[in-house]
This record gives structure tokens, C-alpha cells and sequence, in this order.
């Protein structure tokens, strides 16, 4: 799950490795040749790539970070059983194998998968990588002192809901049989046809347990990749990483490690990378970012520069920002109701609001439009780009408030955020003109999240946001729609409160699958089905725009993460 702040809205995705529409591909800049290569026409090794960012990359321990394989600094250092295709746009959507020589072997229908490593692998001491390795840096991600990865495996493997990780049951995980060093077996307690994706997550990276020193381990890890750890210093704020020697690029056709030590500096001021950058001066020049956006004003300064526009590269992240209802609250269980406030948002002042449309592409949908999440264009409450007053004036009436009515939306009261008060404003002055009175109901940001993700005191009305850990459908339209995702006490997604039978088993359904692209046909279908119950109100999918260094090359950036890829740059 990634759902965005204030802070992570403006750089694009968590700094881990998060970071967008109708068909449109993610892209370097216009620039072509000249971004991406040399002056001889190829990228060269050799050098320093300096990293500029605005988040520490704390938790450098692959048991503890919540990724998707993407582009940034995990995996130069960690490798894992699958990863994602290191391309620009949406060829960069599609999970490839890592470690292992395929994305998997599925049987009995996708609750058991097996994967076999390549020939060859070796880690930074040049001993060689055992699936026994990769088993046990999985048992570590159940340990609660190592807590912070993504959740998914404690559903999905047989047994282990109630796992506490190695330190406190060395027996491990059942679940995960290793028969041989080459060879690793996973067995679900439901099937799972999008394995592979998971598989992408550095919990699947292998750890070997005699170097384990439990939560010292991200100062020293043993790289798999071809960067190894140099210095790690105040909890990644500063992290240094020379060339594994160990590392073969035989095995590896994904991470191109063109300089020779990347230094990763963070916990900078967002406006002052974009100076820095901007102003390309000495090392600066050899820099990049990948976690954060030009603003609307340094956009419009940038844009109004060849030279500068020539550096910036564009990135699309799977995010949609929209409105909830929760259908327990009145007046929002009357579907006329939402119906109405669908047709009244005017999606152009809300993206004005949240700084313009290059930053910001409307949606209508939930699903993100891309091909890979099965995006399927609909729009159920045609509108156009700026709302239908009349239309929701007449449904109004059909829900028996012919004279309009007063509602309360929750926000985010952070300037600048994208559940902020200048959003919330602008839905304000469209329902307006509908007849609909809206009072904002703002909150702090911590005290909002609590509030719309508890279900004792979530609103009728809300801005939130959604974001997939890989790019499909499943972590979309599950944890949002999923009834039996619906959480009593605890962190709560599932605003709507949703619990369809037929939703539910479509989701079972679609799991089975195993062929993405026949899975991404059916998330679309259903996003359609769900979309004409007007439980939400999608408003935009965020744009990144990103300035790099004037003597960066070959700039990759795909549709999964959104943000350059520093395992393709180069610096010579």
C-alpha cells in the first residue's frame, strides 16, 4: 500500500523505492540522444553519481524496507528473485527474473510456486548465494524488531499469520521449503497469480544468517548487487556505495552500474535540490534526484529554459488521488447523493488547485491508466471537465432534496498536500453551484489519518489517495474493495466499507490467474462494475517531473515507480 503525504506527494513515492495515463508512456525528456548518451553515442563507466534527496533512506536492511524492486538504492545493493524490466515507460511495467532464471513456476492453481537460481551468484565476500539465504531473509521480515516491510507475505504463506521470525523460532517457516541451494518452493494458503510481482519485494533478497546481526544489519549488509556499503551514516542520511566486485553483469542483464560509487546524500531542502540541480555547478553536475518533484513555479521556470527543460524527465507513478464516501454515514448511503457529487466536481480547478495539469491528469476512473493495472476507460457520471451543476441538481431532487443539502468533507489541513485545504476548497466552490453546501472539516495530518482509517470515526465525505505496490490491479481494487479486507480494529482502506459477494469472488477469481495480461482485463472490468456504485470520485493521477544533472545519461524511468532509474545512469 502507499498512500502518499504531504512530503511524499511533492518527491513521488516513499523513499525506499516508491516513487501515469490513458495509454501515455513514462519518458526521459524530449532531449533523446542527447540525455542518453554519450559523445560518442554510449554511456561510459567511471565516476561518481551523486544522489540528492529530500528523505533519509532510513532501515537499510531488506527485511525492513517496503519496495517494489524499483530503481533507487535497495537494489543496487539487493537483489532479488524477480525484479522489474529496467526500461522507460510501460515496457518498464513488467516483472523479469533477478536471482532466479524465471518469474516463477506456478501449480496447483498458483498456491504453489517454484523458482530455481542462476548459475554463478555470489555475494560481495564472493561466497556463493543459496535459496536458504533468500528463505531466511523472509523469516527475518516476520521478526517484529525488523517490522516495516510490506505485509503481504504473513496472508498469503500457509501458516504463518502467527510467525515471530528466526530470533524467536529458528524453525522457520514451513511454508518455504529450500530442497537444495538452487531451489526454493513456496506454498500459499490461497492462490496467488501475482507471485511474480511479489517477488520483486527485498524480503526476497537473500541474507546469509552467519552475517545477520539483527538491526545493526543495514549499517553493514552483504550486497548481492553490484553495490556494496560503504559508509551508512545517521540511519541512511548519508549512504556511500562502491562496486561489488563479486558481481557479474552474466547474471544480471537488468542494473547497468556505470559509475564506479554512488553517494547518496538526503534530508536536503526540496527547493534547494532543485537549485543545485538547476545550476548543474561541479559535482552537482554529475547529480540526479529520485525523490524530488519540481514544484508548479520551478516547473514553469524550467519549462521556460531549453537547456534546463532538456533535463527534465517525466515519470508515471500507479496513484490516484479521489473523494470516499462511506456509505454508512447519511446522506452518503443514498447513491443519488454520490451520484450528484460526482457530476458537480469540477476536476479543473481541482488540478488547478493542486498545481496544474502538468502536474496532475484527470481521472475518471479508479484503476490508474495504464495497460499493466488493466486500465479500462469509463467514465459513469460524464460531466466533462468541469462538472455538471445541472445534472446533479436533478439527482438532488430524485433523493429527495429538491432545495440541495449541507454536508461536511474532511481534509488534511497541510497546505500544499493533495487531501490539502486548497483541494478541499476548490470541491467546496463546485458543489456550490449544485446547490450543495459544504463545510470543511479540516484535520491534522496525523489526526486525519487516524480519522478516515478507523472505522468508529470515519466521515461520510473525504479526500484520500491510493497507490499500488506493483503495477496491477490486485493491490489497487483489493485492499480498497475487498470485503474481507475490511478491518474492525486496526488501519482501515476499505472506506466504502464494501462487502459484495460478487466483488469478493471476482477477486478470488482474478487471483488465479497467472497470465497478467488476461488478469489486467478482468481488473478493468471490475474497476467498471465498482466505478457505477459511486463509492468514490476519482479527481487526478499525479504527474513526476524531475531535474537531473547536465552530465547524466542514459535516463530511464518506467510506469512502475515513476522516478529516474540510477542503476541505468551514467555520469561519462
Amino acid at each position: 500500500m502507499r498512500h502518499l503525504s504531504f512530503t511524499s506527494r511533492r518527491i513521488g513515492v516513499i523513499a525506499v523505492g516508491l516513487a501515469l495515463a490513458g495509454g501515455a508512456v513514462a519518458c526521459g525528456p524530449k532531449s533523446g540522444d542527447d540525455a542518453k548518451s554519450g559523445s560518442d553515442g554510449k554511456p561510459k563507466q567511471g565516476g561518481t553519481l551523486y544522489v540528492l534527496n529530500n528523505q533519509a533512506q532510513e532501515d537499510f536492511d531488506p527485511a525492513r524496507l517496503y519496495t517494489s524492486g524499483g530503481g533507487n538504492v535497495p537494489s543496487l545493493v539487493y537483489r532479488t528473485l524477480t525484479t522489474r524490466n529496467r526500461a522507460d515507460g510501460a515496457a518498464g511495467s513488467k516483472v523479469v527474473p533477478d536471482l532466479a532464471t524465471t518469474t516463477g513456476e506456478p501449480s496447483k492453481d498458483a498456491t504453489v510456486w517454484t523458482y530455481h537460481l542462476k548459475d554463478g551468484l555470489k555475494y560481495e565476500d564472493g561466497s556463493p548465494i543459496t535459496t536458504a539465504d533468500i528463505k531466511y531473509d523472509i523469516e527475518r521480515s516476520f521478526a517484529p524488531e525488523l517490522s516495516g516491510g510490506a505485509p503481504y507475505l504473513r496472508d498469503w504463506l500457509e501458516g504463518a499469520a502467527d510467525y515471530q521470525g528466526p530470533y524467536k523460532d529458528p524453525k522457520g517457516l514451513s511454508a518455504i521449503e529450500t530442497p537444495d541451494a538452487k531451489t526454493i518452493v513456496f506454498h500459499l494458503n490461497k492462490p496467488e497469480g501475482e507471485f511474480p510481482l511479489l517477488a520483486t519485494q527485498t524480503s526476497f533478497a537473500p541474507v546469509p544468517k552467519a552475517k545477520d546481526t539483527g538491526t545493526k544489519y543495514a549499517a553493514h549488509p552483504v550486497s548481492s548487487g553490484p553495490y556494496k556499503v560503504i559508509s551508512n551514516e545517521n540511519n541512511g542520511e548519508h549512504i556511500v556505495l562502491k562496486r561489488n566486485p563479486n558481481w557479474s553483469a552474466a547474471t544480471d542483464d537488468q542494473r547497468k552500474a556505470y559509475p564506479d560509487t554512488i553517494d547518496v546524500q538526503s534530508g536536503l531542502d526540496q527547493a534547494v535540490i532543485n537549485q543545485r540541480l538547476s545550476a548543474g555547478v561541479g559535482k552537482d553536475a554529475d547529480a540526479v534526484t529520485t525523490d524530488t518533484n519540481l514544484g508548479p513555479a520551478e516547473l514553469a521556470k524550467v519549462t521556460g529554459d531549453k537547456n534546463l527543460a532538456k533535463r527534465v524527465g517525466t515519470g508515471h507513478f500507479g496513484y490516484t488521488d479521489y473523494i470516499a464516501f462511506n456509505p454508512k454515514v447519511k446522506p452518503f448511503d443514498n447513491i443519488k447523493v454520490r451520484e450528484a457529487i460526482a457530476y458537480a466536481v469540477n476536476r479543473t480547478t481541482v488540478i488547478n488547485a493542486q498545481g496544474g495539469s502538468s502536474l496532475n491528469e484527470p481521472a475518471t476512473t479508479f484503476l490508474p491508466a495504464q495497460a499493466s493495472f488493466g486500465y479500462t476507460p469509463y467514465d459513469p457520471f460524464p460531466a466533462g471537465k468541469t462538472g455538471d451543476p445541472a445534472k446533479a441538481k436533478e439527482l438532488l431532487k430524485e433523493a429527495g432534496y429538491p432545495n440541495g443539502l449541507t454536508v461536511s468533507l474532511t481534509h488534511d489541513v497541510t497546505k500544499g498536500d493533495e487531501q490539502g485545504p486548497e483541494v478541499a476548497t476548490a470541491v467546496q466552490e463546485a458543489l456550490k453551484a449544485a446547490g450543495i453546501t459544504v463545510k470543511l472539516d479540516g484535520q491534522e495530518h496525523a489526526a486525519f489519518s487516524d480519522k478516515i482509517h478507523t472505522l468508529k470515526t470515519e466521515p461520510g465525505f473525504f479526500l484520500t489517495g491510493w497507490g499500488a505496490d506493483w503495477p496491477s490491479g490486485g493491490p489497487f481494487l483489493g485492499p480498497i474493495f475487498d470485503g474481507r479486507q475490511i478491518v474492525d480494529n486496526g488501519a482501515n482502506f476499505n472506506n466504502a466499507q464494501l462487502d459484495d459477494a460478487s466483488v469478493n469472488s471476482e477477486i478470488d477469481a482474478i487471483n488465479k490467474i497467472t497470465d497478467l495480461k488476461a488478469a489486467a482485463v478482468r481488473w478493468g472490468a471490475l474497476d467498471k462494475k465498482i466505478g457505477e456504485q459511486a463509492l468514490t470520485v476519482p479527481l487526478w493521477h499525479p504527474v513526476y517531473k524531475r531535474l537531473f544533472g547536465k552530465n547524466i545519461k542514459n535516463v530511464v524511468i518506467s510506469d512502475w515507480t515513476g522516478v529516474l532509474d540510477i542503476s541505468q545512469v551514467a555520469v561519462k
